[in-house]
């Protein structure tokens, strides 16, 4: 189902520019730029591609920032020495610009450098993870979790067709082991459960509505007592 909305309509925009570049993977910018306009909250950011660009870009986010590769050819950018964080100045980040690159290009030789991405740093929160896909059999679904480095260790996720209503949103929350600790349990701090619900069904409704979207993952989600911040998105389309 397309529903023609002017927010489907940038989406769209931002689709056609991936797929005129040859690509099937959103760069980090055009991936948060789309969960963006369906309404979730994300930090400051900018993809760039020169260092003057890097220096004139972090004065007007502020410090402190994140500096990360961006690359195709790096889905794990940590593990090729392509992340910086806590950059404070912009002696530091013109230093990490550089050492960003070179590290790319030792670890993985022939990697495109599609540029360099600059990003509000926030403070930590509870790490989520909000995932949608559309699966060739059941079509578009949507996936919650703990996210970060949980969500491979604990696997502690669950799972709705998409699109999902408020209720089922809740009991998505509500469904996975770790409910309690998001809830207060034993002191433990409570997120913002309301938000982490609506960020659920603004991806299942991305997921629906955009159907060349395969996958578009957010993780981490940032869950704080009051809000809810997408630090990473990926978006793959078909």
């Amino acid at each position: 189902m397309v529903v023609e909305t002017s927010k489907n309509r940038e989406v769209e925009k931002i689709v056609d520019k991936i797929v005129a570049s040859g690509r099937i993977a959103a760069l980090p910018d055009e991936s948060l730029a789309m969960v963006e306009l369906y309404g979730i909250d994300v930090p400051d950011y900018a993809l760039v591609k020169t260092v003057e660009d890097a220096v004139a870009v972090s004065k007007e986010i502020g410090f402190p920032l994140v500096l990360k590769i961006a690359s195709q050819d790096a889905q794990h950018k940590s593990d090729v020495g392509g992340v910086f964080i806590d950059l404070k100045n912009v002696e530091e980040v013109e230093m990490n610009y550089y050492k960003a690159i070179d590290n790319l290009k030792k670890n993985v030789p022939d990697a495109e450098v599609e540029g360099v991405f600059l990003q509000k740093q926030i403070p930590e929160a509870t790490q989520l993870i909000v995932g949608g896909i559309c699966d060739e059999q059941f079509g578009p679904a949507v996936m919650f979790g703990l996210g970060g480095v949980f969500v491979e260790l604990y696997k502690d996720v669950s799972f709705r067709i998409a699109p999902v209503t408020e209720a089922e949103a809740l009991e998505m929350i509500n469904g996975i082991k770790a409910y309690p600790v998001l809830s207060g349990y034993r002191g433990a701090r409570k997120i913002d459960i309301g938000q982490v619900a609506k960020t659920i069904i603004s991806i299942s409704e991305l997921v629906t509505n955009c159907s060349i979207i395969k996958e578009v993952e957010l993780n981490p989600l940032f869950a704080y007592e009051k809000s809810v911040k997408a630090v990473d998105a990926r978006v793959i389309l078909k």
